[in-house]
Protein backbone atom coordinates (compact mmCIF):
# COMPACT_ATOMS: atom_id res chain seq x y z
CA UNK A 1 0.00 0.00 0.00
CA UNK A 2 0.98 3.60 -0.55
CA UNK A 3 2.46 5.16 2.59
CA UNK A 4 2.43 8.91 3.32
CA UNK A 5 4.80 10.21 5.97
CA UNK A 6 3.73 13.27 7.98
CA UNK A 7 6.23 14.65 10.49
CA UNK A 8 5.17 16.77 13.47
CA UNK A 9 7.84 19.46 13.83
CA UNK A 10 6.27 21.92 16.30
CA UNK A 11 3.94 21.27 19.22
CA UNK A 12 3.28 24.86 20.26
CA UNK A 13 4.45 28.42 19.67
CA UNK A 14 7.83 28.43 21.41
CA UNK A 15 8.82 24.83 20.68
CA UNK A 16 12.37 23.98 19.59
CA UNK A 17 13.04 26.27 16.59
CA UNK A 18 15.54 23.79 15.15
CA UNK A 19 13.15 20.82 15.24
CA UNK A 20 11.69 21.34 11.72
CA UNK A 21 15.12 21.29 10.13
CA UNK A 22 16.28 18.25 12.09
CA UNK A 23 13.08 16.40 11.26
CA UNK A 24 13.37 17.13 7.54
CA UNK A 25 17.09 16.39 7.28
CA UNK A 26 16.91 13.29 9.48
CA UNK A 27 15.14 11.11 6.92
CA UNK A 28 12.35 11.02 4.35
CA UNK A 29 9.00 12.69 5.05
CA UNK A 30 6.36 13.89 2.62
CA UNK A 31 4.68 16.53 4.77
CA UNK A 32 5.89 18.71 7.61
CA UNK A 33 3.12 19.62 10.08
CA UNK A 34 3.74 22.62 12.35
CA UNK A 35 1.24 23.37 15.12
CA UNK A 36 1.66 26.81 16.72
CA UNK A 37 -1.69 27.76 18.21
CA UNK A 38 -3.38 27.48 21.58
CA UNK A 39 -6.32 29.43 23.02
CA UNK A 40 -4.15 32.02 24.77
CA UNK A 41 -1.89 32.31 21.72
CA UNK A 42 -4.70 33.77 19.63
CA UNK A 43 -5.26 36.63 22.09
CA UNK A 44 -1.52 37.38 22.25
CA UNK A 45 -1.36 37.51 18.46
CA UNK A 46 -4.45 39.76 18.33
CA UNK A 47 -2.81 42.23 20.72
CA UNK A 48 0.28 42.21 18.48
CA UNK A 49 -1.88 42.93 15.45
CA UNK A 50 -3.54 45.83 17.26
CA UNK A 51 -0.09 47.41 17.63
CA UNK A 52 1.04 46.49 14.11
CA UNK A 53 -1.49 45.53 11.39
CA UNK A 54 1.21 43.46 9.66
CA UNK A 55 1.73 41.28 12.77
CA UNK A 56 -0.56 38.69 14.36
CA UNK A 57 1.11 35.49 13.17
CA UNK A 58 3.80 33.17 14.58
CA UNK A 59 7.03 34.81 13.44
CA UNK A 60 9.03 31.68 14.31
CA UNK A 61 7.40 30.11 11.27
CA UNK A 62 9.54 32.19 8.91
CA UNK A 63 12.73 30.74 10.35
CA UNK A 64 11.32 27.23 10.17
CA UNK A 65 10.53 27.66 6.47
CA UNK A 66 13.94 29.14 5.76
CA UNK A 67 15.61 26.12 7.35
CA UNK A 68 13.75 23.61 5.14
CA UNK A 69 13.34 25.64 1.95
CA UNK A 70 15.57 23.40 -0.23
CA UNK A 71 13.41 20.41 0.69
CA UNK A 72 10.20 22.32 -0.13
CA UNK A 73 11.60 23.08 -3.56
CA UNK A 74 12.33 19.36 -3.91
CA UNK A 75 8.77 18.24 -3.11
CA UNK A 76 8.23 18.53 0.66
CA UNK A 77 4.91 20.16 1.58
CA UNK A 78 4.27 22.12 4.79
CA UNK A 79 0.96 22.56 6.62
CA UNK A 80 0.85 25.01 9.53
CA UNK A 81 -1.62 27.10 11.53
CA UNK A 82 1.06 29.77 11.97
CA UNK A 83 -1.26 32.36 10.43
CA UNK A 84 -2.85 33.06 13.80
CA UNK A 85 -5.13 36.08 13.43
CA UNK A 86 -3.40 37.28 10.25
CA UNK A 87 -2.89 34.43 7.74
CA UNK A 88 -2.58 36.88 4.83
CA UNK A 89 0.08 38.85 6.67
CA UNK A 90 1.92 35.61 7.35
CA UNK A 91 1.79 34.72 3.65
CA UNK A 92 3.09 38.17 2.68
CA UNK A 93 6.03 37.72 5.04
CA UNK A 94 6.65 34.23 3.64
CA UNK A 95 6.95 35.66 0.14
CA UNK A 96 10.05 37.49 1.32
CA UNK A 97 11.53 34.21 2.51
CA UNK A 98 10.32 31.94 -0.28
CA UNK A 99 9.27 34.02 -3.30
CA UNK A 100 9.28 31.02 -5.66
CA UNK A 101 6.98 28.78 -3.54
CA UNK A 102 3.21 28.42 -3.93
CA UNK A 103 1.49 29.38 -0.68
CA UNK A 104 -2.09 28.40 0.11
CA UNK A 105 -3.80 30.80 2.54
CA UNK A 106 -6.90 29.62 4.41
CA UNK A 107 -9.12 32.35 5.85
CA UNK A 108 -12.63 32.60 7.27
CA UNK A 109 -12.06 31.46 10.84
CA UNK A 110 -11.74 35.02 12.21
CA UNK A 111 -15.16 36.17 13.45
CA UNK A 112 -14.09 39.23 15.42
CA UNK A 113 -15.50 41.80 12.98
CA UNK A 114 -18.72 39.76 12.59
CA UNK A 115 -19.61 39.30 16.25
CA UNK A 116 -22.31 41.98 16.45
CA UNK A 117 -23.82 40.83 13.16
CA UNK A 118 -23.89 37.20 14.33
CA UNK A 119 -25.47 38.05 17.69
CA UNK A 120 -28.10 40.17 15.91
CA UNK A 121 -28.90 37.12 13.76
CA UNK A 122 -29.63 35.08 16.88
CA UNK A 123 -26.30 33.34 17.44
CA UNK A 124 -25.95 33.71 21.21
CA UNK A 125 -22.32 32.59 21.49
CA UNK A 126 -23.04 31.74 25.12
CA UNK A 127 -20.19 30.59 27.32
CA UNK A 128 -20.13 26.78 27.14
CA UNK A 129 -19.11 26.51 30.79
CA UNK A 130 -21.38 29.10 32.44
CA UNK A 131 -24.18 29.74 29.93
CA UNK A 132 -23.62 33.52 30.19
CA UNK A 133 -24.41 35.53 27.05
CA UNK A 134 -21.54 37.11 25.14
CA UNK A 135 -23.03 40.54 25.86
CA UNK A 136 -21.57 40.39 29.39
CA UNK A 137 -18.03 40.71 27.97
CA UNK A 138 -18.62 41.99 24.44
CA UNK A 139 -16.92 45.35 24.99
CA UNK A 140 -13.74 43.58 26.17
CA UNK A 141 -13.38 40.95 23.45
CA UNK A 142 -9.92 40.70 21.90
CA UNK A 143 -10.29 37.82 19.44
CA UNK A 144 -12.91 35.38 18.18
CA UNK A 145 -11.96 32.46 15.97
CA UNK A 146 -13.88 29.39 14.85
CA UNK A 147 -12.05 26.07 14.79
CA UNK A 148 -12.06 25.01 11.14
CA UNK A 149 -11.45 21.49 9.87
CA UNK A 150 -9.44 19.82 7.14
CA UNK A 151 -11.54 20.64 4.05
CA UNK A 152 -9.98 24.00 3.14
CA UNK A 153 -6.47 22.63 3.74
CA UNK A 154 -7.24 19.77 1.35
CA UNK A 155 -8.54 22.32 -1.15
CA UNK A 156 -5.28 24.28 -0.92
CA UNK A 157 -3.23 21.12 -1.49
CA UNK A 158 -5.40 20.20 -4.45
CA UNK A 159 -4.66 23.63 -5.92
CA UNK A 160 -0.95 22.94 -5.78
CA UNK A 161 0.07 24.73 -2.59
CA UNK A 162 3.52 23.77 -1.33
CA UNK A 163 2.94 25.57 1.97
CA UNK A 164 -0.52 25.86 3.52
CA UNK A 165 -1.04 28.58 6.14
CA UNK A 166 -4.20 28.66 8.24
CA UNK A 167 -5.58 30.62 11.14
CA UNK A 168 -7.40 28.77 13.93
CA UNK A 169 -7.51 25.33 12.40
CA UNK A 170 -7.96 22.42 14.75
CA UNK A 171 -4.61 20.92 15.65
CA UNK A 172 -5.67 17.51 14.37
CA UNK A 173 -6.71 18.76 10.92
CA UNK A 174 -3.12 19.73 10.12
CA UNK A 175 -2.16 16.05 9.95
CA UNK A 176 -5.45 14.64 8.75
CA UNK A 177 -5.65 16.95 5.71
CA UNK A 178 -2.50 15.61 3.99
CA UNK A 179 -3.70 12.02 4.50
CA UNK A 180 -7.17 12.87 3.25
CA UNK A 181 -5.70 14.65 0.24
CA UNK A 182 -3.28 11.86 -0.67
CA UNK A 183 -5.75 9.00 -0.21
CA UNK A 184 -8.87 10.74 -1.51
CA UNK A 185 -10.98 10.06 1.59
CA UNK A 186 -14.50 11.42 1.17
CA UNK A 187 -16.38 13.43 3.78
CA UNK A 188 -18.46 10.36 4.70
CA UNK A 189 -15.63 7.84 5.23
CA UNK A 190 -15.94 8.39 8.94
CA UNK A 191 -13.67 5.58 10.14
CA UNK A 192 -10.79 6.71 7.95
CA UNK A 193 -11.34 10.36 8.81
CA UNK A 194 -11.37 9.42 12.49
CA UNK A 195 -8.05 7.63 11.98
CA UNK A 196 -6.61 10.79 10.48
CA UNK A 197 -7.86 12.76 13.48
CA UNK A 198 -6.26 10.30 15.93
CA UNK A 199 -3.00 10.48 13.98
CA UNK A 200 -3.13 14.25 14.26
CA UNK A 201 -3.90 14.13 17.97
CA UNK A 202 -0.91 11.86 18.61
CA UNK A 203 1.67 14.13 16.94
CA UNK A 204 0.07 17.55 17.52
CA UNK A 205 2.26 18.15 20.60
CA UNK A 206 5.52 17.30 18.88
CA UNK A 207 7.95 15.20 20.93
CA UNK A 208 5.43 14.73 23.73
CA UNK A 209 4.51 11.40 22.07
CA UNK A 210 8.10 10.38 21.36
CA UNK A 211 9.49 10.48 24.88
CA UNK A 212 9.23 14.10 25.97
CA UNK A 213 7.17 14.88 29.08
CA UNK A 214 6.71 11.13 29.53
CA UNK A 215 5.76 9.90 33.01
CA UNK A 216 6.17 6.16 32.41
CA UNK A 217 9.77 5.12 33.18
CA UNK A 218 10.93 8.65 32.41
CA UNK A 219 14.42 7.96 33.74
CA UNK A 220 14.92 5.37 31.00
CA UNK A 221 14.00 7.61 28.05
CA UNK A 222 17.28 7.85 26.10
CA UNK A 223 19.02 11.01 24.86
CA UNK A 224 16.28 13.60 25.39
CA UNK A 225 18.78 16.27 24.40
CA UNK A 226 18.43 14.92 20.85
CA UNK A 227 14.78 13.84 21.08
CA UNK A 228 13.30 12.72 17.79
CA UNK A 229 10.10 14.42 16.69
CA UNK A 230 7.27 12.07 15.66
CA UNK A 231 6.30 10.82 12.23
CA UNK A 232 3.01 9.26 11.13
CA UNK A 233 3.24 6.69 8.33
CA UNK A 234 -0.32 6.69 7.01
CA UNK A 235 -1.96 4.08 4.77
CA UNK A 236 -5.09 4.34 2.60
CA UNK A 237 -7.13 2.02 4.84
CA UNK A 238 -6.73 4.37 7.80
CA UNK A 239 -4.14 2.36 9.72
CA UNK A 240 -0.90 4.12 10.53
CA UNK A 241 2.40 3.76 12.35
CA UNK A 242 3.86 6.31 14.74
CA UNK A 243 7.66 6.41 14.61
CA UNK A 244 10.70 8.72 14.56
CA UNK A 245 13.94 8.89 12.62
CA UNK A 246 16.67 6.34 13.46
CA UNK A 247 19.54 7.74 15.47
CA UNK A 248 17.44 10.28 17.35
CA UNK A 249 16.73 10.28 21.07
CA UNK A 250 13.49 9.69 22.88
CA UNK A 251 11.24 6.67 22.51
CA UNK A 252 8.09 5.71 20.62
CA UNK A 253 6.25 2.95 22.47
CA UNK A 254 2.72 1.93 23.34
CA UNK A 255 3.22 3.74 26.65
CA UNK A 256 4.40 7.05 25.16
CA UNK A 257 1.63 7.03 22.56
CA UNK A 258 -0.99 6.15 25.17
CA UNK A 259 0.03 9.07 27.37
CA UNK A 260 -0.44 11.45 24.45
CA UNK A 261 -3.78 9.89 23.48
CA UNK A 262 -5.33 10.72 26.86
CA UNK A 263 -3.96 14.27 26.78
CA UNK A 264 -6.84 16.79 26.45
CA UNK A 265 -9.16 13.99 25.39
CA UNK A 266 -12.46 14.69 27.15
CA UNK A 267 -15.14 12.08 26.43
CA UNK A 268 -13.22 9.10 24.98
CA UNK A 269 -16.31 7.91 23.12
CA UNK A 270 -16.82 11.26 21.44
CA UNK A 271 -13.77 13.28 20.40
CA UNK A 272 -15.51 16.01 18.44
CA UNK A 273 -13.88 17.77 15.49
CA UNK A 274 -15.35 19.72 12.54
CA UNK A 275 -14.74 16.73 10.24
CA UNK A 276 -15.76 13.71 12.29
CA UNK A 277 -16.43 12.41 15.79
CA UNK A 278 -13.76 9.87 16.75
CA UNK A 279 -14.28 7.06 19.26
CA UNK A 280 -11.04 6.74 21.19
CA UNK A 281 -12.23 3.56 22.91
CA UNK A 282 -11.84 1.70 19.60
CA UNK A 283 -8.14 2.52 19.18
CA UNK A 284 -5.82 -0.49 19.04
CA UNK A 285 -2.09 -0.02 19.70
CA UNK A 286 0.62 -2.59 19.03
CA UNK A 287 4.40 -2.37 19.12
CA UNK A 288 5.57 -2.82 15.53
CA UNK A 289 9.31 -2.90 16.07
CA UNK A 290 11.75 -0.59 17.80
CA UNK A 291 10.28 2.93 18.07
CA UNK A 292 7.28 1.92 15.98
CA UNK A 293 3.66 1.72 17.17
CA UNK A 294 0.90 0.53 14.85
CA UNK A 295 -2.52 2.16 15.34
CA UNK A 296 -5.69 0.55 13.96
CA UNK A 297 -9.35 -0.23 14.57
CA UNK A 298 -10.52 3.37 14.90
CA UNK A 299 -14.20 4.08 14.41
CA UNK A 300 -15.79 7.39 13.55
CA UNK A 301 -19.25 8.98 13.41
CA UNK A 302 -20.76 11.94 11.53
CA UNK A 303 -19.68 15.39 12.72
CA UNK A 304 -21.98 17.76 14.56
CA UNK A 305 -23.60 20.82 12.99
CA UNK A 306 -21.62 23.21 15.19
CA UNK A 307 -18.14 24.65 15.32
CA UNK A 308 -16.37 25.67 18.50
CA UNK A 309 -15.43 29.32 18.75
CA UNK A 310 -12.46 30.45 20.83
CA UNK A 311 -13.08 33.94 22.20
CA UNK A 312 -10.56 35.86 24.30
CA UNK A 313 -11.41 38.96 26.33
CA UNK A 314 -9.77 41.38 28.73
CA UNK A 315 -10.49 40.43 32.35
CA UNK A 316 -8.60 42.86 34.57
CA UNK A 317 -5.04 42.74 35.86
CA UNK A 318 -2.76 40.45 37.83
CA UNK A 319 0.65 40.35 39.46
CA UNK A 320 2.62 37.50 41.01
CA UNK A 321 5.42 37.85 43.52
CA UNK A 322 7.75 35.28 45.11
CA UNK A 323 10.01 35.04 48.15
CA UNK A 324 12.13 32.04 49.19
CA UNK A 325 12.44 31.13 52.87
CA UNK A 326 15.29 28.93 54.10
CA UNK A 327 15.49 26.20 56.76
CA UNK A 328 14.89 25.93 59.69
CA UNK A 329 11.09 26.26 59.84
CA UNK A 330 10.95 27.36 56.21
CA UNK A 331 7.26 26.54 55.77
CA UNK A 332 6.27 28.29 59.00
CA UNK A 333 8.15 31.40 57.88
CA UNK A 334 6.43 31.35 54.50
CA UNK A 335 3.00 31.03 56.13
CA UNK A 336 3.84 33.91 58.47
CA UNK A 337 4.94 36.07 55.52
CA UNK A 338 1.66 35.35 53.79
CA UNK A 339 -0.32 36.46 56.85
CA UNK A 340 1.76 39.62 57.27
CA UNK A 341 1.37 40.57 53.61
CA UNK A 342 -2.40 40.05 53.62
CA UNK A 343 -2.77 42.18 56.75
CA UNK A 344 -0.78 45.00 55.16
CA UNK A 345 -2.84 44.86 51.96
CA UNK A 346 -6.03 44.99 54.03
CA UNK A 347 -4.73 47.94 56.07
CA UNK A 348 -3.98 49.81 52.85
CA UNK A 349 -7.54 49.23 51.66
CA UNK A 350 -6.48 47.32 48.56
CA UNK A 351 -9.29 45.11 47.29
CA UNK A 352 -8.87 42.17 44.93
CA UNK A 353 -11.15 39.74 43.15
CA UNK A 354 -8.84 36.96 44.28
CA UNK A 355 -5.66 36.38 46.25
CA UNK A 356 -3.91 33.04 45.82
CA UNK A 357 -0.87 31.86 47.77
CA UNK A 358 1.11 28.72 46.92
CA UNK A 359 4.00 27.21 48.81
CA UNK A 360 6.27 25.84 46.12
CA UNK A 361 8.39 22.95 47.28
CA UNK A 362 5.73 21.76 49.72
CA UNK A 363 2.17 21.94 48.47
CA UNK A 364 1.87 23.95 45.24
CA UNK A 365 1.52 20.95 42.93
CA UNK A 366 -0.58 18.58 45.07
CA UNK A 367 -2.08 20.82 47.76
CA UNK A 368 -3.44 19.04 50.86
CA UNK A 369 -2.39 15.63 49.49
CA UNK A 370 1.24 16.50 50.25
CA UNK A 371 2.44 15.21 53.65
CA UNK A 372 3.95 17.76 56.07
CA UNK A 373 7.68 18.22 55.72
CA UNK A 374 10.50 20.26 57.19
CA UNK A 375 11.64 21.46 53.79
CA UNK A 376 15.13 22.95 53.33
CA UNK A 377 13.55 25.88 51.49
CA UNK A 378 10.06 26.99 50.48
CA UNK A 379 9.04 29.53 47.85
CA UNK A 380 6.03 31.60 48.81
CA UNK A 381 4.33 32.53 45.55
CA UNK A 382 1.41 34.92 45.90
CA UNK A 383 -0.73 36.40 43.16
CA UNK A 384 -3.61 38.86 43.03
CA UNK A 385 -6.26 39.61 40.44
CA UNK A 386 -8.47 42.70 40.17
CA UNK A 387 -10.33 44.92 37.72
CA UNK A 388 -8.62 47.89 39.38
CA UNK A 389 -5.09 48.21 38.01
CA UNK A 390 -4.08 50.59 40.81
CA UNK A 391 -4.84 47.95 43.44
CA UNK A 392 -2.60 45.44 41.67
CA UNK A 393 0.17 48.03 41.39
CA UNK A 394 -0.20 48.62 45.15
CA UNK A 395 0.27 44.91 45.79
CA UNK A 396 3.43 44.85 43.67
CA UNK A 397 5.03 47.42 46.00
CA UNK A 398 4.48 45.28 49.12
CA UNK A 399 6.65 42.24 48.27
CA UNK A 400 10.14 43.70 48.61
CA UNK A 401 9.53 45.23 52.08
CA UNK A 402 9.02 41.74 53.49
CA UNK A 403 12.72 41.03 52.95
CA UNK A 404 13.67 43.24 55.93
CA UNK A 405 10.46 43.67 57.88
CA UNK A 406 8.96 40.18 57.71
CA UNK A 407 9.97 36.68 58.86
CA UNK A 408 13.70 35.91 58.65
CA UNK A 409 15.85 33.94 56.22
CA UNK A 410 14.64 35.35 52.90
CA UNK A 411 16.82 34.38 49.94
CA UNK A 412 16.56 34.39 46.17
CA UNK A 413 14.81 37.76 45.83
CA UNK A 414 15.67 39.29 42.47
CA UNK A 415 14.09 40.99 39.52
CA UNK A 416 12.48 43.92 41.30
CA UNK A 417 8.78 44.47 41.82
CA UNK A 418 6.30 42.01 40.33
CA UNK A 419 5.13 43.02 36.88
CA UNK A 420 1.50 44.08 36.51
CA UNK A 421 -0.03 42.26 33.54
CA UNK A 422 -3.36 42.40 31.79
CA UNK A 423 -5.41 39.20 32.14
CA UNK A 424 -6.76 37.60 28.98
CA UNK A 425 -9.60 35.19 29.76
CA UNK A 426 -11.04 32.41 27.62
CA UNK A 427 -14.67 32.25 26.45
CA UNK A 428 -15.61 28.99 24.67
CA UNK A 429 -18.74 29.05 22.53
CA UNK A 430 -20.52 27.18 19.73
CA UNK A 431 -21.83 28.42 16.41
CA UNK A 432 -23.73 26.98 13.46
CA UNK A 433 -21.29 25.65 10.86
CA UNK A 434 -23.20 27.27 8.04
CA UNK A 435 -22.25 30.80 9.04
CA UNK A 436 -18.50 30.13 8.90
CA UNK A 437 -17.34 30.32 5.31
CA UNK A 438 -13.70 29.54 4.63
CA UNK A 439 -11.76 30.67 1.57
CA UNK A 440 -8.53 29.48 -0.04
CA UNK A 441 -6.17 31.81 -1.89
CA UNK A 442 -3.02 30.67 -3.69
CA UNK A 443 -0.18 33.19 -3.49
Amino acid sequence: MKVVRVGGGQGFWGDDPDAPRRLVEGGPIDYLMLDYLAEVTMSILQKQKERDPKAGYARDFLGAISSVLPSIRSGLKVVANAGGVNPRGCADALRGVAPDVRIGVVTGDDLLDRLDELVAQGHKLANMDTGDPLSTVRDRVLSANAYIGSAPIVEALQKGAQIVVTGRSTDTALTMAPLRHEFGWSATEYDRLASGIVAGHIIECGAQCSGGNCLYEWREIPDLANVGYPIVEGSPDGTFVVTKHPGTGGRVSVHTVTEQLVYEMGDPHSYITPDVVADFTTIKLAQDGENRVRVSGIRGAPPTDKLKVSIAYRAGYKAVGTLVYAWPDALDKAHAADRVLRERLDRLGLKFDKILTEFVGVSAAHGPLTPPTDAPEVQMRIGVRAENKAAVEGFSRQIAPLVLNGPPSVTGFAGGRPKVEEIVAYWPALIDKRVVQTAVTIV
